[in-house]
């Protein structure tokens, strides 16, 4: 009667040991909606993941406008192999209109432009469909060899973007000529349509991915140079192949 009361664990034994008190659960604090800040665009999701704290969700269009725009700044076939393509393209209308619209048109050519020297005009009267034919294909071969050269490299070549650059003034140059004889040149049909079109489209794209090369006026005198260097070039081996003097 007058010993010592023992108190009793009304918790019972917790992991086998008697006496042990159980952990105190913690309720995590409430998450106090917040307003997102002014000027935010409508239908912007925020979130609260701590109280007065808001952070935007990156939704589903973020994720693939963000995965767009990375596509965008790799270069495909279409930049550096399109050239070729679109080379292929305006070469087709001098093969088709080039030889036939000069010897028709030769006489009235050397009366308008006079300055031109005898030389220059006996050669191009000298130059039939054959021999136009072969310079073309030797024009082909440097117009390939640049874009391979622009592929493999991602767009950083040199021979490839002065090859670009030279495509885009060399159409230019076909304007120029149907600007001076008031007509149609062979070349400047497919010069607005297709030459300055994609010169300037594929150098918008290596600009952006960051590969292009700073443009100066010698960058372009050089460009123009290595087109006038590749005709000339052309026609030389064309010449020796087809035993034309």
């Amino acid at each position: 009667m007058g010993g010592p009361v023992r108190r009793r664990d009304t918790a019972g034994p917790i992991g086998g040991v008697r006496g042990a008190k159980a952990p105190a659960r913690v309720t995590p604090p409430a998450r106090t909606p917040v307003d997102p800040p002014a000027g935010t665009p409508v239908g912007t999701l925020w979130a609260t993941p701590q109280p007065g704290r808001c952070e935007p969700l990156r939704n589903r269009q973020f994720h693939t406008k963000n995965a767009r725009m990375k596509k965008d700044d790799v270069l495909g076939p279409a930049v550096t192999l399109g050239l070729f393509a679109a080379w292929a393209l305006h070469d087709a209308e001098e093969v088709a209109f080039g030889p036939r619209w000069l010897r028709a048109r030769l006489p009235e050519l050397r009366e308008r432009f006079p300055s031109v020297p005898e030389r220059a005009w006996r050669t191009i009267a000298a130059t039939d469909q054959r021999q136009f034919n072969a310079a073309v294909g030797v024009m082909g071969t440097i117009v390939g060899a640049a874009a391979v050269a622009g592929a493999r490299t991602g767009g950083r070549s040199g021979f490839y973007q002065g090859a670009l650059t030279g495509f885009g003034l060399h159409g230019l140059v076909h304007l120029a000529q149907a600007a001076a004889v008031r007509g149609y040149t062979p070349g400047s049909a497919t010069s607005p349509l297709v030459v300055v079109p994609f010169t300037l489209w594929a150098r918008g794209r290596l600009r952006r991915a960051g590969v292009l090369r700073p443009t100066r006026a010698r960058d372009a005198v050089a460009g123009l140079a290595l087109a006038a260097g590749a005709t000339i070039l052309s026609h030389t081996v064309a010449r020796s192949v087809t035993g034309a003097r």
